[in-house]
C-alpha cells in the first residue's frame, strides 16, 4: 500500500501558477528613445520573433511544471507499507552463561561423527537455540578466569548468535572457572526488570568444571533468589573417554572436576533445576526441555514494515529539470545565431 506523510504538500501544485499571473511584465517607456524610419518594420519582426520563441518554448514550459510536480510529490513523501507482521513477544529476560574455561577444550564430544572439542558442541547446539527464542529479550556472559558480558540483553538474535560464534577459549583467561561471578554478572543485568515480570527473568548456565575463582556460587545463587531469578544449570562433558598410554589404553574420566553438587544446589535454590550433559545429544535434548519449560508465549505485536520512497520521484524531477536546462540552452544559442544571420542579410 502506497500513501503519503504529507499529503498537503499538493496544495503547492498550483503555486507555478500563482506567481506567473501576480507577476507583472516590465512595460515599455511612454516616449521613444530613439526614432528609425523603418521602426514599424522592426516591431513586426520582434513581435513574430517573439510569439515564434513562446510557442518553441511551450513543451519546456511544460517539462519544467512536469518537474515541478515530481517535486511536490517528492515533499509529500510517498511511503510503501507492507502487510501486517506479527511477532510473539513474551517479556522474557533471558541471560545465557558459557564457561569457556580452559578444560573446554577438552575433544571428548561427536559432531557429525567428527570429534570436536566442548566449546564447538555447545556452538552447535546453543545457535539453534538462540534462533528459537524469537520475541525474548537474550544476553550471553562467557566466563572462566573473570566472568564478562559479552553481549547485553537485546531483542537482536543475530548478534547473540555472532557473539557465541566467534568465542574462543582463552578469551577470559584459561586458567580457572568463574561461575559464583558469573551469576553475579547475571544478577546484576538482571536485577532492575520492574516487579510484576519478575517471574520471567531466567539464567541458564553451562560448565564442565567447579568454580575456584571469584565469589561463592551458591551465595551469588542465594542473591539470584532475593530477587526472582531463576537458575537452570548444565553439567557438560563425557563421563569417561579411553585414552593410549605406555601402559596400553586406558579409561579416563574427563569429567572428574564437574561439580555437581554445587550445579544442583543453585538450581533447587532458585527453583531451577540442573541437567546433566555427557554428549552433544543429551545436551540438545536439554535445550529442548528448556524450550518448554520457559515458552515463548502467545502475545504478539503487529507492525507493517515501511519504505521511504521519495527519492524516485526527486530524482525524476531533476531529470526533467536538466532536460529543460539543456533544451533551452541550445534553443537560446540556436535563437542567438539565426539573429546574427538576419542582421548579416538586411545588411547586405
Amino acid at each position: 500500500m502506497y500513501n503519503f506523510d504529507w499529503p498537503w504538500m499538493f496544495l503547492l501544485l498550483p503555486l507555478p501558477i500563482f506567481i506567473y499571473w501576480l507577476s507583472k511584465p516590465a512595460g515599455l517607456s511612454q516616449q521613444q528613445a530613439l526614432k528609425v524610419p523603418f521602426y514599424e518594420q522592426l516591431e513586426s519582426i520582434e513581435f513574430d520573433s517573439s510569439a515564434a520563441q513562446l510557442n518553441s518554448f511551450s513543451p519546456l514550459i511544460l517539462l519544467a511544471f512536469l518537474a515541478w510536480v515530481f517535486v511536490v510529490m517528492a515533499s509529500a513523501q510517498p511511503r510503501w507499507s507492507g502487510e501486517a507482521i506479527s511477532i510473539p513477544v513474551s517479556g522474557r529476560d533471558l541471560m545465557l552463561a558459557v564457561d569457556i574455561s580452559g578444560s573446554m577444550e577438552t575433544a571428548d564430544m561427536f559432531f557429525a561423527q567428527d570429534a570436536v572439542d566442548r566449546l564447538t558442541a555447545v556452538k552447535s547446539v546453543l545457535i539453534p537455540f538462540i534462533r528459537m527464542r524469537e520475541g525474548d529479550r537474550l544476553g550471553l556472559i562467557l566466563f572462566a578466569d573473570h566472568a564478562y558480558l559479552q553481549t547485553p540483553l537485546t531483542f537482536d538474535r543475530k548478534t547473540i548468535e555472532q557473539m557465541l560464534y566467534d568465542a574462543f577459549i582463552g578469551m577470559a583467561g584459561q586458567k580457572a572457572t568463574a561461575i559464583g561471578d558469573a551469576i553475579g554478572l547475571a544478577v546484576k543485568r538482571l536485577k532492575d526488570l520492574p516487579a510484576d515480570q519478575s517471574d520471567s527473568r531466567v539464567l541458564i548456565l553451562l560448565t564442565d568444571g567447579s568454580n575456584n575463582a571469584g565469589i561463592n556460587p551458591v551465595t551469588a545463587a542465594r542473591l539470584a533468589k532475593q530477587i526472582g531469578i531463576k537458575i537452570y544449570t548444565i553439567g557438560f562433558g563425557a563421563d569417561e573417554i579411553i585414552v593410549r598410554s605406555f601402559f596400553g589404553r586406558q579409561k579416563v574420566n574427563p569429567s572428574k572436576d564437574l561439580d555437581e553438587k554445587s550445579l544442583k544446589e543453585i538450581a533447587q535454590l532458585t527453583g531451577g533445576r540442573y541437567f546433566r550433559a555427557r554428549d552433544t545429544q543429551e545436551l540438545l535434548t536439554i535445550y529442548q526441555t528448556l524450550d518448554l519449560l520457559e515458552p515463548v508465549e502467545s502475545d504478539n505485536i503487529t507492525y507493517r514494515p515501511t519504505k521511504s520512497l521519495f527519492y524516485w520521484p526527486l530524482a525524476i524531477a531533476f531529470f526533467l529539470g536538466l532536460v529543460v536546462f539543456i533544451l533551452a540552452k541550445s534553443r537560446s544559442s540556436g535563437s542567438k545565431h539565426l539573429n546574427l544571420n538576419n542582421g548579416k542579410g538586411r545588411n547586405s
